[in-house]
């Protein structure tokens, strides 16, 4: 009896093994190794799920398999590149906050509310003013960006023609994104620009902080990012004139920045040095003899906080700008962003240590962003070496400046924007002329070959980045000047003297920052 059960139970399970065979022969077959993932096969369909045998033949039957390939090869290498530019992008917009926390935590508790309040709209006001005309008047030329796709729509550029050479000084194509634009390689540098765009916006709130109505500041945002910023940036990186003062001028590639120390950060503060001079510095800043008054930021943890949190954006800024997932380039890139802000953080502390006697903390959290600024333009076409130096000059540059501004020109300025933006954003286009060691940049601007400075044996260049510095200055200081000074006849630009005195967070936006703070107390 057992055994005629163990015979029934033997020939049930052939039965069985038999048919699962069967079955699994007719089935598609499991790959734990995942080695058979990604053939030929996924051409077809490739976004839609497993081709049927029908899709193959017709397949083979249309086209070469190494056309299907490439296609395919190509759109994920687009793909790369523009989740790489999205990603960045996200780092850079956490900047904003970065920028939030440095600028109030240096700035005094009872402006805490406004100071927040301005580098939060900030993001708003420019993004909107950007996205009616400042994209179009600085990219609507550009021809878009390969790394991306195309973009071939933004096509329209306002050229003169001078000595021969065409010179292009506006866009006239992407006002508002419109339907002739909608494209998403076009939506994709949007974003990235924007972001872009509004470090430069929230600069001149640093310089101009704890005195500055918040009406006019909203006017200021609107100004500035419609109109500013966007033609600069043309000139830089939407193809304008200054980018081909190499093909047209011989001069190197023309003026060259490769992630915005002039474009974003020379702009911001040379708006911000004439806002400050402007709208006056803040009550009891500066004696009766003219000597400074220090009036302290009221929480340094924050402002640090906020430094690091730049730092970390900072990586995003650089990096991506290569708007490349697949340009090996972006290790050298972090890597050179990453020294050089050490070095401007290290070269500014010993700067105080040794003049003051005590290591400031402050000033060296500044030297770390002035050396992410000197890098900026340059990150891209120098060495690691050069990368520090850069850093540490650039930490130097802002303690000199720092008090040059205060004690000599006697200039306001709350947060040193003037100083990490403006000086550094001038001394990192310098830096591209100096330490480009012909290593990276071929076609760059149309000219062939890699971008070299001084150092390596080509002076043009470093007369290119020169001229970039000269027209930010003085176009820049000029138009933003006389804005300041023409709105404010319309719009009041600084606050009353009494609600300086008690804080601008209750009257300006309605909010305190530290409601447990009386006006009467003196924790300001």
């Amino acid at each position: 009896m057992f055994k005629n059960i163990v015979m029934a139970l033997t020939l049930a399970l052939v039965i069985l093994a038999g048919s699962a065979t069967v079955f699994a022969a007719d089935a598609p077959v499991p790959d734990p190794s995942g080695a058979s993932i990604g053939t030929a096969a996924d051409v077809v369909n490739a976004t839609s799920g497993a081709p049927s045998a029908d899709d193959m033949d017709k397949f083979k039957e249309s086209e070469p398999l190494a056309t299907k390939l490439a296609d395919v090869v190509g759109h994920n290498r687009i793909a790369i590149n523009m989740v790489w530019t999205l990603i960045c992008g996200f780092l850079v917009m956490f900047m904003q906050a970065g920028f939030a926390l440095a600028e109030t935590g240096f700035t005094r508790a009872k402006n805490a509310g406004h100071t927040m309040g301005m580098n939060m709209m900030v993001y708003a006001i420019g993004m909107l003013g950007f996205w009616i005309c400042g994209f179009g008047l600085q990219m609507g030329g550009s021809g878009g960006a390969a790394a991306l796709g195309g973009g071939a729509v933004l096509n329209s550029e306002f050229t003169i023609t001078m000595f021969g050479k065409d010179f292009g000084l506006f866009g006239t194509k992407g006002f508002f994104l419109g339907d002739d634009v909608y494209d998403a390689t076009v939506l994709t540098m949007f974003l990235f620009q924007m972001v872009f765009m509004d470090t430069t916006c929230t600069i001149p709130t640093g310089s101009m902080a704890e005195r500055w109505t918040f009406k006019h500041f909203c006017v200021y945002g609107f100004f500035i990012s419609m109109f500013v910023y966007p033609l600069y940036a043309n000139w830089v990186w939407g193809c304008g004139w200054l980018s081909t003062l190499g093909t047209n001028f011989a001069l190197g590639h023309g003026v060259v920045d490769f992630a915005g120390s002039s474009v974003v950060h020379m702009t911001g503060g040379v708006a911000a040095l004439a806002g400050a001079i402007c709208i006056g510095p803040r009550l009891g800043k500066f004696r009766a003899d003219g000597t400074a008054n220090a009036l302290p930021g009221h929480h340094i943890p924050m402002a640090l906080a906020g430094c690091l949190i730049l730092a970390f954006g900072w990586f995003g800024f650089n990096a991506g700008s290569t708007l490349a997932g697949g340009d090996l380039r972006i290790g050298v890139v972090a890597t050179n962003t990453m020294l050089a802000s050490a070095g401007g953080a290290m070269s500014a502390l010993l700067y105080m240590w040794m003049r003051y006697g005590k290591p400031d903390i402050s000033m060296a959290a500044n030297g770390m962003l002035a050396g992410l600024v000197g890098i900026t333009a340059p990150c891209a076409f120098v060495n690691p070496l050069s990368a520090v130096i850069i850093g540490v000059i650039a930490g130097v540059l802002l303690c000199v400046s720092v008090l040059f501004v205060e004690n000599t020109l006697k200039i306001d300025d709350p947060v040193g924007a003037i100083s990490v933006h403006g000086v550094n954003g001038a001394w990192g286009m310098l830096a591209v002329g100096l330490f480009s060691d012909g290593t990276y940049g071929d076609k760059l601007n149309g000219v062939d070959g890699a971008v070299k400075g001084l150092f390596y044996g080509d002076a043009s260049q470093l007369l290119a980045q020169l001229a970039g510095i000269g027209v930010n200055i003085i176009f820049v200081f000029t138009i933003m000047f006389i804005f300041f000074k023409v709105s404010s006849k319309f719009i009041k630009m600084r606050v009353a003297p009494e609600l300086e005195q008690e804080g601008l967070d209750q009257a300006e936006v309605a909010v305190l920052g530290y409601p447990e703070f009386s006006i009467n107390k003196t924790h300001r």
